[in-house]
């Protein structure tokens, strides 16, 4: 295992500190961003006034936004449909998959597009078999959904070899 692999290319609190103007900057053009502890608390079906507010600012700059998650149709459904948010279900993440339709969807060059998500083994590994840019945020409630759990300890091990090579982590607050 390549510690590469899991390495995010920008470390936030959180998406919401992903704004238009530094998108722009950096030449994204689309954001593609997990859904549970990433774009909303995996226990919270309806959203926050902060995630409706970035949604919209992300729609009136014309960045395109997908949800690509791997929880099934239904549930992806649920969650985003009363935002208008295109999204990809059974993303079947750490493969790139998922990210390979939504690059389709979005009619975009990797090059363009980042991930946003709140695991190194799932969401960060998808994005860098992908080619494109990734983000980490810390997840946005502490307790998990139980087989999210698994993946956890799994990344606690990952954190340690990454943090042996390239130091502590510095989160930001914008990229």
């Amino acid at each position: 295992m390549s510690i590469e692999n899991y390495k995010p290319d920008f470390l936030l609190q959180a998406v919401y500190q992903l704004d238009a103007e530094s998108l722009k900057r950096h030449q994204i053009h689309a954001v593609l961003v997990d859904l549970d502890n990433t774009l909303t608390a995996w226990n919270n079906r309806e959203g926050t006034d902060e995630m409706r507010a970035w949604l919209e600012e992300m729609k009136a700059t014309n960045i395109k936004v997908v949800v690509v998650s791997n929880n099934n149709y239904a549930r992806v459904k649920r969650a985003v449909e009363r935002f208008d948010v295109a999204f990809i279900s059974r993303a079947m993440k750490p493969f790139d998959t998922g990210i390979k339709k939504a690059l389709t969807l979005v009619d975009e060059k990797p090059e363009h597009v980042i991930m946003v998500g709140d695991q190194l083994m799932t969401d960060i590994r998808a994005a860098k078999r992908a080619g494109i840019r990734s983000v980490l945020v810390k997840p946005l409630v502490e307790s998990d959904a139980w087989n999210t759990k698994v993946n956890r300890a799994r990344e606690r091990r990952v954190w340690r070899k990454l943090i042996e090579k390239y130091g502590e982590p510095e989160w930001q607050n914008a990229i």
